[in-house]
């Protein structure tokens, strides 16, 4: 996999405008852009089309978790939009999961489930009623999740080499709170360097804020790729 395929910006900004300017000003560097749910509350279906208008990959993380009728009614229209990654919750049941997984089946579209936020840490486990520990947690749904037949997972960088062990090489593992020694952590917090996640079996990086607020956005785009690079031991 081409450095490229690795590294998905996140378009956490609130309206097309800033969003699209961000993808101007990273050009050709940049393949892969993540459409979240500010995002897409605010322009909805169209800002996925600009961006496929514009030869990008679209990830779409709306986190789904619903009942599974519900569930699969949007990932038949996430579908239709033309988007290549859509996100639902692990934590739906696998009933949820499995109609995700159907409603999909017939488009280009791949299901990939929550395990555990990257904001979340213990106490915040702890305080929704979840005694395990996000290590656990993540083990837990992950396993739950792939026998459903979704085609990959989200889950932090302290995790992924767990389930890169346990499950082989076929699950797309995408790992966002990517963050350098350089950069505010902010709301996340359990993070790490694109050079850590890579080597431990990441299939994907999401990264925001260091590169859609950094004072040169091309500049830290390409960082983060040669550090994928690296990883890869090119």
């Amino acid at each position: 996999m081409q450095p490229q395929d690795q590294l998905i910006v996140a378009l956490d900004l609130p309206n097309a405008a800033p969003a699209l300017a961000v993808v101007n000003t990273l050009g050709e560097t940049i393949l892969w852009y993540k459409v979240g749910l500010e995002l897409y509350l605010a322009e909805g279906q169209p800002i996925v089309h600009a961006l496929k208008q514009r030869g990008k990959q679209v990830f779409l993380d709306l986190k789904l978790h619903d009942i599974p009728n519900t569930v699969a009614s949007a990932a038949r229209i996430a579908a239709a939009t033309g988007a290549d990654l859509l996100t639902v919750h692990a934590a739906g049941g696998p009933a949820m999961l499995r109609a995700a997984v159907e409603a999909a089946r017939s488009s280009s579209l791949q299901i990939l489930a929550v395990t555990v936020l990257t904001s979340m840490d213990s106490a915040e486990l702890h305080a929704v009623g979840v005694p395990a520990d996000p290590a656990t947690q993540v083990s837990g749904l992950a396993n739950l999740a792939l026998q459903t037949g979704v085609q990959g997972l989200i889950c932090s960088s302290l995790e992924v080499s767990a389930l890169r062990q346990n499950h082989g090489p076929d699950p797309l593992l995408v790992v966002p709170g990517i963050r350098s020694s350089e950069d505010d952590p902010g709301d996340q917090q359990r993070t790490s360097s694109a050079t850590k996640a890579i080597s431990n079996g990441a299939s994907k990086l999401v990264v925001g804020r260091p590169i859609t607020r950094a004072a040169d956005p091309l500049r830290a785009a390409q960082r983060l790729l040669d550090e994928i690079t690296t990883a890869q031991g090119g």
